[in-house]
């Protein structure tokens, strides 16, 4: 079994909260731009944020892999967005896990800060594409690693 290991730097145990999610079947572009766009709410604010997304009503600011992506009028600032739905559910269940871990640890969950989120690709899983004549080419599943941190804010 594999170690996983956090990206957050400056990690303490009385003051923040982690959650995870490994080795998802997400692609780890959209579960960024997801994760960017939730740092900085409280959980309540992050968990309307994501259910809207997943019935498209709000769209998700992409800021860097936005080449060829439509431009959305409800954005400001940042013009290309779309609705990711498969990383917001994702995403959706490891702020649900972050909320437990703050309850677990007795502190407020509805005052609780996501201050880092990110997406790291995962394992690579091979497959094969069928092609035409009987000939196959390989293609790549890539699943992602989501973690965030939270912390509780007055």
């Amino acid at each position: 079994m594999p170690q996983f290991r956090y990206a957050f730097v400056g990690y303490n145990p009385a003051v923040h909260i982690r959650a995870s999610a490994r080795e998802v079947d997400v692609s780890p572009k959209s579960a960024r731009e997801v994760c960017q766009a939730i740092v900085g709410m409280t959980i309540p604010k992050a968990r309307l944020f994501l259910e809207e997304v997943i019935a498209l009503k709000r769209p998700v600011a992409f800021r860097r892999f936005k080449l060829k992506s439509g431009h959305r009028s409800e954005l400001q600032g940042f013009p290309a967005g779309g609705y990711p739905t498969k990383a917001a559910q994702e995403v959706l269940k490891a702020l649900q896990n972050l909320q437990n871990n703050a309850e677990f640890k007795g502190l407020n969950a509805d005052k609780v800060k996501v201050i880092h989120a990110a997406a790291h690709s995962g394992r690579r899983i091979p497959r094969m594409t069928p092609r035409a004549f009987g000939r196959s080419s390989p293609s790549m599943k890539v699943l992602t690693h989501i973690e965030l941190v939270g912390m509780e804010v007055a």
